[in-house]
């Protein structure tokens, strides 16, 4: 059979609203149309993040019943604490709330002013926290990955050529860590290749500097090697999974993405002094270091769903059925970013909209039209989340997993196409007010006539 179905069925359903394309041109005026100040309640269909918005199992739910709400020596830590243990081979499990808690205790306790963090590309929440603490991050992405429309197996890849080069420049000692983002959110949500992690760690051990994941969308990644890089065919999901975490360091982890979880997140490592400085830290600001600012019953969630994500059935469905968004709006002319990814697509608005320049934001308007005209939310991810560090203009359609049907989908794909017959007709932004970090949840803008 050619047809990939939902490898499950739906238990409970959610109803949405839907509204009219007057009360949505409203709502975007009073949120200076900045789609993160829309109430949820107004959005047909979310594709904002699928970040803390997937669909949990019946098993999750059971396990969440069990879940054990002691401060300290909760059974739910040692039960995570042993999958965990398992998938990735670290000694040190820090849990924490999300995965940007992960990475500000990570940087706060390894990088210092005058520091450089290299990465293929930095995701938004990563950079911030970085330079936040007057550190520089530095995206080292192959150079495939410039070109949109290139296709490429591992687009996501680090430029190992350019991180020697970066190394030798600025010296070792500036570089506290080397990341990795698997896969690669900012370029496109692109897999990298286990050669290539492998070649990144060879650089970083013969320079003795430490090599971390940014791991959150870790199987989605593990599923691209098995599936594209030679050599791995006949390995399991988990197989490849333990061997990718086994080349690096540590790593930071957001179970909203791959664990299926609706909040936490964890920090690992091997090294035993910085694993009591995070610790320390953990305990100031997030909590306990056997619940970490989450519930018993997130950590049970957690902890199921690390298992669940490596099905090899769920992970095909997962991939193929972003890439049929993908395919089916590539094929009417939208250019996205080549091949799809996995958890999202990326539409090249620079290049769908060449007649808004950079400055005045192509894939706001973008965004702000595709809700407009169909209730749809969606992201930028270009100048306006990145300024000009941008390497694209890229809108950003984030796939929840197990929430939405292929209805849904097709749904989405005439929207698309509708706002591409009329593309000509959008216009650009400008931003009246802004925060000093991460301005894109907050700022607010106005059309440019």
């Amino acid at each position: 059979m050619k047809t990939i179905i939902e490898p499950f069925r739906i238990k409970s359903v959610e109803p949405i609203r839907f509204t009219t394309a007057e009360e949505r041109a409203q709502l975007l005026q009073q949120a200076s149309y900045n789609l993160f100040q829309i109430d949820a309640r107004h959005i047909l269909i979310d594709l904002l993040t699928d970040s803390g918005t997937s669909a949990m199992s019946t098993e999750q739910w059971a396990a969440m019943m069990r879940g054990d709400e002691s401060y300290a020596g909760s059974e739910s830590f040692y039960r995570l604490k042993a999958v965990v243990e398992e998938l990735t081979g670290f000694r040190h499990v820090i849990p924490t709330h999300q995965g940007r808690a992960a990475e500000r205790i990570l940087f706060s306790v390894m990088c210092r002013p005058g520091h450089v963090v290299p990465n293929n590309t930095h995701f938004d929440t990563t950079r911030a926290n970085i330079e936040f603490l007057g550190a520089e991050a530095v995206d080292l992405p192959i150079a495939e990955a410039a070109d949109t429309q290139a296709w490429h197996p591992f687009k996501g890849n680090m430029d190992v050529e350019a991180l020697e080069g970066l190394i030798a420049r600025v010296g070792p000692e500036r570089i506290p860590l080397v990341m990795l983002t698997v896969t690669d959110n900012s370029g496109g949500g692109q897999p990298v290749s286990m050669a290539n992690i492998e070649a990144v760690r060879q650089v970083t051990a013969r320079h003795g500097i430490p090599l971390y994941l940014d791991a959150c969308r870790f199987a989605e990644n593990v599923w691209f090697i098995q599936q594209r890089e030679p050599g791995y065919e006949s390995w399991t999901p988990k197989q490849i999974a333990q061997k990718m975490f086994r080349l690096a360091d540590g790593c930071t982890f957001s179970a909203k993405k791959d664990a299926f979880a609706n909040i936490g997140g964890f920090l690992c490592t091997n090294d035993d002094r910085l694993a009591e400085q995070e610790t320390q830290l953990l305990i100031l600001t997030e909590g306990y270091p056997t619940y970490g600012g989450m519930a018993g019953r997130d950590l049970e969630a957690i902890a199921v769903g690390l298992q669940e994500v490596l099905d090899p059935d769920y992970l095909r469905y997962r991939i193929t059925s972003t890439a049929y968004l993908g395919r089916h709006i590539a094929a009417a002319g939208v250019p996205i970013v080549e091949p799809p990814g996995g958890h999202a697509i990326y539409i090249d608005a620079g290049r769908m909209l060449p007649h808004i320049p950079r400055h005045q934001f192509p894939a706001q308007s973008l965004a702000v039209e595709l809700y407009r005209h169909a209730g749809i939310r969606s992201v930028e991810i270009g100048s306006v989340m990145f300024g000009d560090k941008a390497h694209h203009e890229l809108l950003r359609l984030a796939i929840p997993r197990r929430v939405y049907t292929q209805s849904h989908i097709d749904y989405v794909v005439e929207a698309i196409l509708e706002v591409n017959e009329r593309r000509h007709e959008l216009r650009g932004y400008e931003i009246v007010w802004e925060p000093r970090f991460l301005r894109h949840f907050s700022c607010r803008f106005r059309p440019v006539r």
